[in-house]
């Protein structure tokens, strides 16, 4: 069986990058070929978490690909089939909302779209403070469109952060597998 190839953005959720990086090493661990993509925020901002450029360099360091960071570099993800699956992890509520309303105008975006399109899986992986709130209505449409998928999430801190969800990111191999498979992983409220 061939090498699945996994397209895997990043959306500005910095707070949660540790966590996605270590689910990268774990799918590379496995045996998934990954391509690095950021979206525009996730490319340029140095945060009290990471610096751009440092998130550039795990990413290369873990895929062993410069992350894609323009459009046109992932337009192509979908129609030429260079992968077999596409993970935002993590996706922003804004990221969220945007495609809901059928906006894709960032790398991370336009690549779901481009594998969308072509009938492959999207796997969503929530980091929001807004998740039950003004990313709520994003979220359902969402959970509601053919070819979306969600890790499972939760509340990550009910009592400070009453609307504020994030996926369980050690469920994200697992989410992946029942995406590739056209089926949710179960619970989804966890």
């Amino acid at each position: 069986m061939p090498e699945m190839r996994i397209a895997y953005a990043l959306t500005g959720s910095f707070c949660t990058f540790s966590h996605t990086l270590e689910q990268m090493k774990k799918l590379r661990a496995a045996g998934y070929d990954l391509i690095p993509i950021l979206s525009y925020h996730a490319a340029q901002t140095d945060t009290r978490f990471f610096k751009a450029a440092e998130v550039k360099e795990k990413l290369t360091e873990i895929t062993g690909k410069q992350p894609l960071t323009t459009l046109p570099e992932v337009e192509p993800l979908g129609p030429k089939r260079l992968c077999d699956a596409y993970v935002i992890a993590p996706c922003t509520g804004a990221s969220m909302n945007k495609m809901a309303a059928g906006i894709f105008d960032t790398p991370a975006l336009l690549g779901a779209k481009s594998c969308l399109r072509n009938n492959l899986p999207v796997l969503l992986c929530p980091a929001t403070n807004d998740g039950l709130s003004t990313a709520a209505a994003g979220m359902g449409k969402l959970m509601n469109t053919r070819g979306f998928y969600f890790v499972p999430f939760g509340q990550d801190d009910p009592v400070h952060k009453p609307r504020s969800l994030v996926a369980h990111f050690d469920l994200l191999p697992d989410a992946l597998s029942a995406a590739l498979a056209g089926a949710q992983l179960q619970p989804l409220l966890v």
